[in-house]
């Protein structure tokens, strides 16, 4: 027997690794289903957009290899447009005012989406023409001015932030206000969210992306446009970030400096990395972890972080791979 014939085909490779993912996508999305009979559902639905939050980071920094530290400024104004378009409904410009009074929840979601890829734009070109930590401050430094004039902006109040956001009727029928109605919707924009993501991976454009993480100079030398693709991806995660932003808006009925302020940024650096840097479910797994310490642990105040600074210390030298990640390396599969 020779050897072509024993090893396995790329072929049988590719359907093997697909058929891999949609088990566990499908595992994923019928638990996901399930939870609320099991856990709070207003708990899975902050869980599911820090969830999304986390995904879309990891296809920066996961496959592209940028750390940003500034990725709070995309969640933030996402969360104050949305909360705006869906209270107030007015967009003021300098001379231009147009009033479209309170919007459709979906609606909102996209004036969302929108401010934030309009900001990756005006960020990503300032901040990709650096690499390494010096990527790393300019995002911090963006992130900042935009916390600053999320502080200073009349329409997001100040520290009192947008409250009351009324969570209305999404296409005009779907009854927002219901728990359990929210809660699948939420389910829908996460999964819509997430394949998007899984879609970019595993195209010709991941691909390209994955070889610039590994050796910039030799994706140049083929004749690829690195800067224009670190920029495409900037822009798809900060989009992406937006989704996670907007939806949560709505989820909380409120928008507050704390979801642009840094430290967020860090809290989601910390969620891909407990959960698997590089993998598509890992950062879905950390965020739940994430979010599930800091909701159950919430009688030891201050004590959270100490408590997650040693989880996380744990996972650095236990898993190094990240918990999703050491589990996919065990077992050889792809996660």
């Amino acid at each position: 027997m020779t050897a072509q014939a024993i090893l396995p085909t790329s072929a049988a490779l590719d359907a093997t690794k697909r058929r891999d993912e949609m088990i566990a996508f499908a595992i994923m999305t019928v638990l996901f289903i399930a939870a609320p009979l099991a856990v709070y559902p207003f708990f899975m639905m902050q869980a599911l957009c820090f969830a999304l939050f986390a995904c879309a980071f990891n296809l920066l920094i996961g496959y592209v290899g940028l750390l940003s530290f500034g990725h709070a400024m995309f969640l933030g104004l996402a969360g104050y447009v949305s909360a705006h378009m869906a209270k107030v409904g007015t967009i003021a410009v300098g001379p231009l005012h147009l009033n479209f009074g309170p919007v459709d929840p979906i609606v909102a979601i996209l004036f969302g989406v929108a401010s934030s890829a309009i900001l990756g734009v005006v960020t990503g070109a300032l901040a990709i023409r650096r690499q390494g930590i010096y990527f790393a401050m300019i995002t911090l430094a963006l992130s900042q001015m935009v916390y600053f004039f999320c502080l200073q902006a009349p329409f997001t109040h100040g520290e009192d932030g947008i409250q009351g956001v009324p969570q209305g009727k999404a296409l005009g029928f779907i009854d927002l206000s219901n728990q359990m109605t929210m809660y699948y919707f939420v389910l829908a924009v996460f999964l819509a969210g997430f394949l998007m993501i899984h879609r970019i991976i595993n195209s010709p454009f991941g691909d390209v992306l994955k070889s610039i993480r590994e050796n910039e100079p030799r994706a140049i030398s083929l004749g690829y446009k690195a800067d224009h693709y670190k920029l495409a991806a900037f822009v798809m995660s900060a989009a992406l970030v937006g989704l996670a932003g907007a939806t949560k808006s709505l989820v909380a009925q409120n928008a507050s400096l704390t979801d642009v302020h840094f430290s967020m940024s860090g809290e989601v650096v910390l969620m891909t990395l407990v959960g698997g840097l590089g993998t598509i479910y890992g950062p879905v797994v950390g965020a739940i972890i994430i979010v599930a310490m800091q909701n159950y642990l919430a009688g030891f105040g201050q004590w959270v972080t100490v408590i997650q600074g040693v989880i996380f210390v744990a996972c650095v030298l236990a898993f190094r791979r990240g918990i999703v990640g050491e589990i996919a390396h065990r077992f050889g599969k792809s996660l």
